[in-house]
């Protein structure tokens, strides 16, 4: 009896650019994002322009600080479809200390390769900045995002019930998952 193997086709990902997030950029990621569908998982309701205004220049930031940051995902033709990248872990619970690689596409974008391609980059980004391991929290129910981190060999560690989204409700909490990879 001979054993056959499966040739599993090569997955083909887009070609995707990444750049430092701009001033503008808030405005962008503001527009791209404006989707109950997108921030289903973070929060549910679009944020404020001022809180993406925060988020690009503390980006920035770290850029300059780090050598990595959230950048923004630009695709084929150089059209702003999201932003992928790292930044340390910040929040009280979960894996404190540790960096987080993350992304969010807006939904034009869903389906195509585009967080995969850029989570790729990404990690090598990372490689080549000395970071040792990353981390990516993926609250439950999210399996678009649970199937990025498997393309990119990351594995279940640790699971963690977040802090309530409504003060006081703890039927608000949710389970957020927290994927490990060592780079």
């Amino acid at each position: 009896m001979t054993e056959q193997t499966e040739t599993l086709p090569a997955l083909h990902l887009p070609d995707v650019r990444l750049r430092v997030p701009t001033h503008e950029d808030a405005f962008v990621w503001h527009r791209l994002f404006d989707d109950p569908e997108v921030m289903e998982f973070f929060g549910g309701s679009s944020a404020e322009l001022s809180m993406y205004e925060e988020l690009t220049a503390r980006q920035r930031r770290h850029d300059a600080e780090l050598g990595y940051c959230l950048w923004t995902l630009l695709d084929e033709t150089g059209e702003p479809v999201g932003f992928t990248g790292a930044q340390p872990w910040t929040r009280p619970w979960g894996p404190v200390g540790e960096i987080e690689i993350g992304w969010r596409l807006t939904r034009r974008a869903w389906g195509k390769g585009y967080a995969s391609a850029a989570a790729r980059a990404t990690v090598d980004r990372l490689r080549a900045a000395g970071v040792p391991s990353v981390v990516a929290m993926i609250v439950d129910g999210n399996e678009r995002s649970v199937a990025v981190t498997r393309r990119l060999g990351m594995e279940l560690a640790e699971s963690f019930a977040t802090p309530p989204r409504t003060p006081g409700v703890e039927s608000s909490r949710r389970v957020a998952h927290c994927f490990r990879l060592t780079l």
